[in-house]
């Protein structure tokens, strides 16, 4: 499993992550040292987009972002995923499945990950930031049901 955080005006390293991510190590390797950082440099008004996955909600993570003082955007436990960042995965899906021959081993998936993830342009990752608003539009058009997102 990889992390990534986008945003208009930057996005973190991928990190790879080892293991199950937990709550702790969501909060320790994830938000304490990429996070918070990259919301304080963007400034008050950033706002941390998650989801419901259980390490991002757990009693931990959520102490830790309310004593962060991290502005978050809440979801509800049912919603439809209007998260840009599922866009940016299969953006790089797309991106590593055309190296040939496919990676060797892990460590190579990883090398192509990382590379592919920088390599994406800006104006891409602007272009699913900026289409929030026509999501949660078509999104409540479709009360909750698919859109073209």
């Amino acid at each position: 499993m990889v992390w990534g955080r986008i945003g208009t005006r930057l996005r973190t390293p991928m990190y790879h992550v080892v293991g199950n991510l937990t709550g702790v190590r969501y909060q320790n390797e994830i938000l304490q040292p990429l996070v918070v950082p990259a919301l304080q440099a963007i400034g008050p008004r950033a706002i941390l987009q998650d989801d419901n996955a259980p390490p991002h909600c757990s009693a931990a993570v959520n102490t830790f972002i309310q004593q962060a003082r991290v502005n978050r955007m809440l979801w509800p436990a049912n919603s439809p995923d209007l998260n840009p960042i599922e866009h940016m995965w299969d953006e790089l899906c797309r991106r590593v499945q055309q190296h040939h021959p496919p990676p060797a081993n892990m460590g190579q998936l990883l090398q192509w990950l990382q590379q592919e993830w920088n390599g994406v342009p800006r104006a891409f990752i602007c272009n699913l930031i900026h289409s929030m608003r026509q999501r949660c539009v078509e999104c409540l058009a479709h009360n909750g049901g698919h859109t073209r997102y």
